[in-house]
């Protein structure tokens, strides 16, 4: 592994990128205009929470923007969901307190919060409250809320894992350039493929990579934790995951508590 990193930093970005965008279809969402242009006013596009979406498993199957695998080096625009009205929003909403969870950077697989306070952060000035962190836990053992201290504000903070290609930390997925990291590197299908780490993987050198989930501070201070899946449609075991298979199809579960709650209570 640190021979294979050492190779890809000695790669140019650009090439790297182009590397990496060959392999993956990308999303993309309207992100151009302003809080301004939306008629805004104080904490604009602000929707209060839906009370029947707390302390449950909601599930969301095949979230996506629009992809092109007709043109895949056409840069990926920022998606937005909104957790605690469990729904897509649109990307000239993005300086409100409207969504709570980005995927933006490469493929928009790298995941934030919606954080009116740092000015990186795609809400900056725009009322959020949120951040986000990830643990290496499975989804049904992470139990306790973080302290706010915990959460990070930035932009596209959490995305590819170190224990695969172009590793940026503890990630939701690993990304597997040439085939070689989880599976033998026989089968060619099996290059360029994402595994969502929503279940502990095996990978080919018998190493157990841990389960990640995501924990998210909403735009309105409630909180989440969130399993990822699947970027694949209808496909949610590794073993059935190809390079050809239709993505970016993000398939995730999320639990969401209120604000001041210490634990993620299923009820």
């Amino acid at each position: 592994m640190k021979k294979m990193k050492a190779l890809m930093n000695k790669i140019p970005s650009g090439i790297m990128m182009v590397f990496f965008i060959a392999a993956l279809s990308t999303a993309c969402s309207s992100d151009e205009k302003t809080a301004e242009e939306n008629g805004s006013e104080e904490n604009p596009g602000t929707e209060i929470p839906d009370p029947n979406l707390y302390n449950k498993v909601i599930h969301v199957k095949n979230y996506q923007g629009s992809t092109s695998d007709a043109n895949p080096t056409a840069p990926s625009a920022t998606l937005y969901y909104s957790l605690e009205e469990n729904k897509a929003v649109e990307g000239s909403y993005k300086k409100t307190k409207k969504w709570d969870l980005a995927f933006g950077g490469l493929y928009a697989s790298f995941l934030s919060g919606n954080n009116s306070s740092n000015m990186q952060n795609n809400g900056y000035l725009g009322g959020g409250a949120g951040g986000i962190t990830i643990v290496a836990k499975h989804f049904n053992d992470v139990v306790d809320v973080p302290a706010d201290s915990e959460f990070k504000t930035g932009i596209d903070l959490i995305g590819t894992d170190d224990a695969g290609s172009f590793g940026n930390g503890i990630g939701w997925y690993l990304y597997d350039f040439g085939g070689e990291v989880v599976t033998d590197g026989t089968n060619p299908q099996k290059a360029h493929v994402a595994y969502a780490l929503g279940e502990p993987l095996k990978i080919n050198n018998g190493t157990v990579i841990p389960a990640r989930t995501i924990i998210l501070k909403t735009a309105n201070g409630n909180y989440a934790k969130i399993k990822m899946i699947s970027v694949y449609k209808d496909i949610y075991t590794p073993a059935e995951w190809f390079k050809d298979t239709p993505h970016m199809y993000y398939t995730f579960d999320y639990v969401m508590v209120p604000s001041g709650s210490t634990k993620f209570e299923i009820k």
